[in-house]
């Protein structure tokens, strides 16, 4: 058998997980200090709670299965979609307006590329309940808190309104909204495929040259609405930059339950492009069997921001703590390693062991070198007989005796700047 993963799943080692936990944390933090509560939804969804809500092409990538009951179930797609169901299956028992953040894995069938797999976390922040613009707002807001708490001030906000590309089209003669949609989908690989490419796509779905033309002519001429300014205002009041802000008329989103304001933030930083989008869903929770009830939020692209980190030089994983390896020198010193383990660790240092009773102390020391640890104390006969230990700076290679009582003291004193 040759051990393998799927494409576009991955492991994550120690390292990966620090920097990982490290941002996981800084979301958590950022959307707390905005009133924002935590969420989980299942991995599973109905088949017909996801099918339908994103688009044909966002369908086709959908994981599906018939589990053993015979039922149609998909493994979540997004946040957003589930996140409706819990407001649909449960709005008689949640306050409102419903502020809610959500951090959990999702799965898409996606060709695989850079920033780009078939199992990835997505970051969600919402508010459901309200229609106000302040709504919208506080989601850019909390967004742009995010990245600067990350230190990716250089990244800026891209904003449109599904309402102001709706009525462009509608003025160009596109009233179905069947077709807006389908157009909507095609204008939103714009920065993948060129304006040529929109054009040439447009024109296979049936749209006339001249249709085409009018259709870019007028998302050229296009201006904010009146509810889409006062996003814009409120944003800044919030503290969003004004330079930070930007009018993207071509700006459209792909999935279709986007109603309102819609945006992105992305950085010219990397060759990443988009590190978070989302907007304003006002019908995706009646749609799926629940009240009328208005949403907006927003999706922070998890995985290009640790890709966005990692190049940028922020990525690197800063130990805050002092680690200790525990050296019993023959098997007779266990029961004091023990105790001295157990000591260190209730004082909150982190320590820990080697797992095998008398191993050579070599080999506990190469072990030690090999995990990063900054101190060993070793505990040998001498020591255990005069209530000390031999403290060894694994940075620098010098060591001092230290009586049992002041070791923890000692360690609480050193500061990893210390170690060098």
């Amino acid at each position: 058998m040759n051990p393998q993963k799927l494409k576009g799943f991955r492991d994550f080692s120690a390292e990966d997980l620090k920097l990982r936990y490290r941002v996981i944390d800084t979301l958590k933090e950022v959307f707390s200090l905005f009133g924002f509560s935590p969420l989980e939804t299942p991995a599973l969804e109905m088949g017909e709670t996801l099918k339908g809500k994103y688009g044909p092409e966002a369908d086709k990538l959908l994981y599906t299965f018939t589990d053993r009951g015979g039922r149609e179930v998909g493994m979540r797609y997004d946040l957003t979609v589930p996140l409706s169901r819990f407001i649909a299956e449960n709005s008689g028992s949640i306050t409102l307006p419903f502020k809610r953040y959500q951090i959990q894995p999702v799965w898409r069938a996606e060709n695989t590329q850079r920033g780009r797999y078939r199992e990835f976390l997505q970051c969600d922040a919402d508010i459901v309940g309200s229609r106000s613009p302040l709504a919208d707002a506080e989601i850019i807001a909390v967004s742009y808190a995010v990245f600067q708490k990350l230190g990716l001030s250089y990244a800026a906000i891209q904003i449109n309104s599904r309402q102001v590309l709706f009525k462009l089209l509608t003025n160009a003669k596109i009233s179905s909204p069947e077709i807006q949609l389908s157009v909507l989908r095609s204008l939103d690989k714009i920065n993948k495929i060129g304006k040529d490419g929109v054009e040439k796509e447009l024109s296979a779905k049936g749209l006339s040259s001249s249709l085409i033309e009018t259709v870019f002519a007028n998302i050229q001429k296009a201006e904010p609405d009146e509810n889409l300014a006062a996003v814009i205002a409120l944003a800044k009041e919030l503290g969003v930059p004004a330079e930070k802000l930007c009018f993207e008329s071509t700006l459209s989103r792909g999935l279709d339950y986007y109603t309102g304001v819609i945006f992105e933030i992305s950085t010219t930083e990397g060759s990443l492009g988009s590190l978070a989008g989302g907007g304003r869903y006002d019908n995706l929770i009646e749609k799926l069997g629940g009240p009328a009830l208005p949403a907006t939020g927003i999706a922070l692209g998890f995985e290009r921001i640790i890709e966005v980190l990692k190049e940028s030089g922020l990525g690197k994983y800063k130990e805050t703590g002092i680690s200790v390896l525990v050296i019993p020198v023959t098997e007779s010193e266990t029961s004091v390693a023990l105790k001295t383990l157990r000591q260190l660790r209730q004082n909150g240092l982190g320590a820990e062991i080697y797992p095998e009773l008398g191993a050579k102390m070599e080999k506990q020391l190469k072990y030690a070198d090999r995990k990063g640890r900054d101190f060993a104390v070793i505990i040998g006969p001498e020591e255990t007989a005069n209530k000390t230990v031999v403290l060894k700076n694994l940075r620098t290679q010098s060591q001092e005796v230290v009586s049992f009582d002041d070791l923890t003291k000692q360690l609480e004193s050193c500061s990893r700047e210390s170690l060098e």
